[in-house]
């Protein structure tokens, strides 16, 4: 994907605090455009025909030659094992079969945008988890609908603050303290749903599924999926 965008794959510390700095603010900016109060979380209304015309509308908003976003056709479903999805800890799948790219409808509406626009992305050709996080991003970060584009800076801005506790954890308390409180209401919502589906047999499928990433060219494994942040720092989102 680097090589297609023609965008470096590696980046310094100093870059990746300042992008956050700039998605900090971003995110901040759009959760006060949603609610007036800092300290409230932005509540989702999405049904499941809105959320599929946003993403694919999306898709053709930002497609450019570099890219080729090429759906074929509009195909986003609701999985039929959104239960054991769920207990399983995934958002959905790419169907190997029909190809159509599947979703778990249990999940938060605040990971909608970005989970079933990572599903889509699978179904384009992005194979590679941290490419296809970063076609959602792509997509989110640019999006005419504002709680669309909010989600998805979210999930950015949680992306790049989790690299910060890896490499400078003290700085990462420092940038904490400057995320609207509604922000991390968000965030809490979310670890207090998957906290509710915890059990025995997560960790054992997501060794399973990692193992199924390695043998198909992704040797991280799992951790394939924070590699997004390589992408999203050294691309020029003009924040």
């Amino acid at each position: 994907m680097h090589e297609q965008l023609q965008i470096e794959d590696d980046y310094s510390t100093f870059e990746l605090i300042d992008f956050t700095e700039k998605v900090i603010v971003k995110t901040n900016q759009l959760h006060l455009n949603l609610k007036e109060n800092d300290s409230l979380p932005v509540n989702f209304k999405y049904n499941d025909q809105e959320i599929s015309d946003l993403i694919f509308d999306g898709i053709e908003d930002v497609n450019e030659p570099k890219l080729n976003l090429d759906y074929g056709r509009r195909n986003l479903k609701k999985s039929l094992f959104s239960v054991p999805l769920t207990y399983g800890g995934f958002g959905g799948y790419l169907n190997l079969f029909s190809l159509e790219a599947q979703y778990n409808n249990n999940i938060p509406l605040f990971k909608w945008p970005t989970t079933l626009t990572h599903e889509v992305a699978h179904q384009m050709g992005f194979a590679k988890e941290n490419e296809a996080n970063f076609i959602a991003c792509l997509v989110g970060m640019n999006h005419k609908d504002e709680t669309f584009r909010y989600a998805t800076h979210g999930f950015v801005l949680k992306q790049c603050l989790n690299e910060i506790f890896r490499r400078e954890p003290a700085y990462f308390e420092e940038l904490k303290q400057c995320v609207n409180y509604g922000v991390i209401e968000n965030y809490r919502e979310l670890q207090e749903f998957w906290k509710d589906y915890h059990n025995p047999i997560e960790p054992i499928l997501k060794v399973v599924y990692g193992s199924y990433l390695n043998v198909n060219n992704q040797p991280e494994g799992m951790a394939s999926y924070s590699y997004v942040v390589a992408l999203l720092v050294n691309y020029d989102f003009k924040l």
